[in-house]
């Protein structure tokens, strides 16, 4: 049971930080959206047509689909979640964490990344240097909103890929979540179970039955994005 409980916690601690690496990311994009787009034209989430155009990209299967409709169906999902009207940073905040993560991908580079996005982080940062952690990161939210084990997960090694997001956009943020964070302290708790190596797992106990994951969730504190 001990490894459940520290499961369960480490599960809210990482979910804790990555809301606040979440409003970093988008705050930092919607940002440099806005300021390098021509004085006058609406904002991104009133025109995605623009900005994620039909992009035909062949399938496994050998047939054509369009790469770039998910986005565009994520941005009108939100719109109509936020409600008629809403202003941009409501229709912002209704979209999901996945949703931020693949604007780094290199199909994106050229259209979304080097016009836009790349002004959002110090100057020189690549797009890799953004979507490789950003990659892990997904992965490790998508664990913990599945209720997967945390067992095996090197969260010392996430919580650098979170700050050196962080780092990129505003140092002030880094502290910010260091100050309040409980995932380092943490990822050197984990108590050890029948098998175990502490470095990795070799028999991990069984969970079977058991619903992993968090019991509470503070919220991010960092100011919202758009107007």
């Amino acid at each position: 049971m001990a490894l459940y409980e520290w499961n369960t916690t480490a599960c809210a601690a990482v979910l804790h930080d990555l809301a606040h690496l979440e409003v970093a990311v988008r705050n930092a994009y919607d940002r440099a959206w806005n300021a390098h787009t021509p004085t006058g034209t609406v904002h991104w989430t009133r025109d995605p047509d623009r900005y994620f155009p039909p992009a035909a990209r062949r399938a496994r299967d050998g047939t054509f689909i369009d790469a770039n409709r998910t986005p565009r169906n994520q941005i009108a999902a939100a719109t109509r979640t936020a409600g008629r009207g809403a202003p941009a940073g409501k229709v912002i905040a209704e979209l999901s964490f996945g949703f931020w993560r693949y604007l780094s991908i290199s199909a994106r580079e050229t259209y979304l990344w080097l016009p836009y996005l790349r002004h959002g982080f110090t100057a020189g940062t690549s797009r890799k240097a953004i979507d490789t952690p950003m990659a892990r990161l997904h992965m490790l939210r998508n664990r913990v909103a599945h209720h997967e084990p945390l067992l095996r997960a090197d969260l010392d090694a996430r919580y650098q890929d979170l700050t050196a997001i962080t780092e990129r956009i505003n140092p002030r943020i880094t502290e910010h979540i260091a100050t309040h964070t409980s995932w380092p302290a943490l990822a050197l708790q984990r108590p050890t179970g029948p098998g175990d190596t502490h470095q990795g797992l070799t028999s991990p106990p069984n969970l079977t039955g058991l619903a992993v994951g968090p019991t509470a969730i503070p919220g991010p504190v960092l100011a919202q994005a758009g107007g």
